[in-house]
């Protein structure tokens, strides 16, 4: 049975939360606060996390856990602002919903991001097991994303992507120089049925980027008008 954490100050909306995740199956955790929240991700396999908390709030405890873990992460929020739903994500979030919600899309959506995040089907893929572009490498059963810092005979260093940020990355480096629309990268990082506002993918691609500036990379090219591609 998964586990999750549900982080928010509300006990209602913690009860009627943790209700709708009990019935799907999973064996849900609750806590009042950010500082719950940062001990308690390690003993879980997703962290509903809502914003506006005492002690800590949830821009805090994520940006804690982010330090430490690949955790999966669902921010929650009463505040439908776009600066919210940016620094959320680009802080290293899986995904973002803004209350009033449904807890059958809560549900749904926990469940897209842990079907992202679990280990790779051991049937055959059309994939090779390792992706390589350049300086980069893609373990999609190891789910890791590595990259030589100095030239391909020094060693690898494994970059801290989310589940979200890995899913895009697999896409993009699964066919070099192939133009992806946003919403074909959508479809392949969160399902064809899931929705999601272009600003959002934006950010997660900007989230992507930044791994790789440290290293003097910049993979991902913006298509103006069209989407992003790999450069090979």
């Amino acid at each position: 049975m998964l586990r999750i954490l549900v982080a928010d100050d509300d006990p209602h909306l913690r009860e009627v939360v943790a209700f709708a995740l009990t019935r799907a199956g999973f064996e849900v955790t609750e806590v009042s606060d950010g500082r719950g929240a940062v001990n308690g991700y390690a003993a879980v396999d997703l962290v509903v996390l809502d914003i506006v908390m005492p002690e800590m709030d949830g821009i805090e405890a994520c940006r804690q856990i982010r330090a430490k873990s690949r955790v999966p992460i669902v921010f929650l929020s009463s505040r439908d602002e776009e600066f919210d739903r940016v620094l959320g994500l680009e802080l290293g979030a899986d995904d973002y919903l803004t209350k009033p919600f449904s807890p059958r899309e809560l549900v749904a959506r926990v469940r897209a991001v842990l079907r992202r995040a679990a280990p790779a089907d051991p049937t055959p893929s059309p994939l090779p097991s390792t992706l390589s572009v350049g300086r980069i490498q893609l373990d999609p059963v190891e789910h890791r994303v590595t990259v030589h810092p100095d030239g391909l005979n020094s060693g690898r260093v494994e970059l801290p992507f989310t589940v979200t940020e890995f899913a895009i990355l697999k896409a993009l480096m699964g066919r070099p120089g192939k133009v992806y629309t946003r919403d074909e990268l959508t479809d392949l990082a969160y399902g064809e049925r899931h929705h999601l506002s272009d600003r959002t993918l934006d950010s997660h691609i900007r989230r992507i980027r930044a791994h790789f500036r440290a290293f003097d990379l910049d993979p991902i090219e913006t298509v103006h008008g069209l989407g992003y591609r790999l450069r090979k």
